[in-house]
């Protein structure tokens, strides 16, 4: 099945010169997702975007940006298939797939159209994102609900009668006493089993813990302790094996 991914879709041969020619003593190159995809709006406005409508990109575009850019030292080709994978993965990515709209090249012109199992393809991909991210919202919201303890109600005193004071002032003295502070049930904090070295590759799906709460995310790139993870809602985040943990 074709789908909007496939632009990124590079053939072994090419992965392996990839592997080969990167070269992380290379200072020069850009520093995140967000700097190629920016330098590549730049450099091919009608085929690239950053913000605004995008335009599905021609299968095999990765080849192609390979060739245009092989003497370009700001960025490698691993860099450039792990933005492509972030760029066609977003929502406004997808929501770009629909029937009959054509695929551009980097010059901007038209190629292939969408059909409609690429069109499906693209709208189940981007339902289960938004509903990912939605989950993981409600999650956010339940938990800082429970750490919200709710306020502790001062006890009332009332003022010690004097000794002429009739029974019926001591009656109520007596029933005036403090209110209990009510027991707020612990939150237990759900047992996380960190990821096998075999199954941290790229594709697996994983938890990566950010703060107090796990999140569902995607792993795109491991290297030596470092890994790069797409979260539910698209964000891209560089984090240590340590933070991750089975989905």
């Amino acid at each position: 099945m074709t789908t909007s991914t496939e632009a990124v879709n590079t053939p072994p041969s090419m992965t392996t010169e990839a592997a080969t020619t990167d070269s992380p003593a290379d200072v020069s190159k850009l520093a995140n997702v967000k700097e190629v995809l920016a330098y590549l709006a730049e450099k091919f406005p009608l085929c690239f975007s950053v913000k605004g409508e995008a335009k599905p990109l021609k299968i095999g575009i990765f080849q192609d940006l390979a060739v245009q850019l092989e003497q370009d030292n700001l960025v490698s080709k691993t860099q450039l298939r792990q933005a492509l994978r972030v760029y066609t993965s977003s929502w406004r990515y997808l929501e770009a797939i629909q029937v009959g709209v054509a695929r551009v090249n980097l010059q901007g012109e038209a190629g292939e159209q969408i059909d409609q199992q690429q069109a499906d393809h693209a709208l189940n991909t981007l339902t289960d994102s938004k509903q990912k991210a939605a989950e993981l919202r409600k999650a956010r919201i339940a938990e800082q609900k429970a750490k919200a303890k709710p306020a502790a109600e001062k006890p009332v005193f009332k003022k010690k009668p004097n000794k002429t004071a009739n029974s019926s002032s001591n009656s109520t003295t007596l029933s005036s006493k403090a209110v209990a502070k009510p027991i707020t049930p612990a939150v237990v904090a759900p047992v996380l089993q960190a990821v096998a070295t075999e199954q941290l590759k790229a594709g697996s799906s994983v938890l990566v813990k950010l703060g107090q709460s796990p999140m569902t995310a995607t792993v795109l790139e491991v290297s030596k302790d470092d890994v790069t993870v797409q979260l539910a809602s698209g964000m891209v985040v560089k984090t240590r094996r340590e933070s991750l943990f089975q989905a």
